[in-house]
């Protein structure tokens, strides 16, 4: 018999919930740096907390920005690559924007991308601590008006596998996004998606 799967996060943060979550964030520094975690966790292809807190300015490439509102984000250490194989990945439209806004606004120009807020509300010029997406996700839950545990920041990875899976992206190219190394793994949020919603069933419309 196999064995029951356990999900690593009471559910999902999908695009609705994500955009519930981004309607709670204002255009104070905390707002903005807010959105740009939320979306970069998610747009980049559902990043782990230690790789959103640990980025620098300077891992953020935006070259390209102006002329393709795109930037690029490099990982230098993930739980399946290293420094030597820092992967590059792109960020494009809102998420994209948001990052940037953030950047603009907090006048981040070298150091930590993200850093905390002063209660005068500065933006301080040191990293974020480890658990502090998870604090800043109950924040916005807690501000969406829903449970604190309704979602942890795995969410926003099992969100953006799951989104893609609804959208009918292919699989491959959803795990270039969130390097997964084994398809095994990330087929599971494939597979969690309703076979009614499987865009395979639409194909005579």
């Amino acid at each position: 018999a196999s064995r029951p799967r356990v999900a690593k996060s009471p559910r999902p943060i999908d695009r609705a919930m994500l955009e519930t979550l981004l309607a709670t964030c204002g255009d104070d520094l905390r707002g903005l740096r807010d959105r740009a975690i939320l979306m970069l966790g998610f747009g980049s292809g559902g990043r782990r907390r230690s790789e959103i807190t640990n980025l620098y300015r300077e891992d953020i490439d935006s070259e390209a920005y102006a002329s393709k509102g795109l930037i690029w984000i490099r990982l230098l250490e993930t739980k399946t690559t290293d420094k030597a194989n820092a992967p590059r990945l792109p960020l494009k439209g809102r998420a994209a924007r948001a990052v940037m806004g953030w950047i603009a606004a907090s006048e981040t120009t070298a150091g930590p991308l993200f850093r905390p807020i002063s209660q005068s509300g500065r933006a301080l010029p040191r990293k974020l601590a480890p658990d502090a997406i998870r604090v800043i996700l109950r924040h916005r839950l807690r501000c969406a008006g829903l449970p604190e545990d309704h979602a942890t920041p795995h969410g926003l990875r099992a969100g953006f596998l799951t989104q893609a899976a609804l959208d009918g992206a292919p699989l491959a190219a959803a795990m270039k996004l969130s390097l997964h190394r084994s398809a095994v793994q990330a087929q599971r949020y494939y597979a969690d998606v309703e076979i009614e919603d499987n865009p395979a069933t639409n194909l005579l419309g």
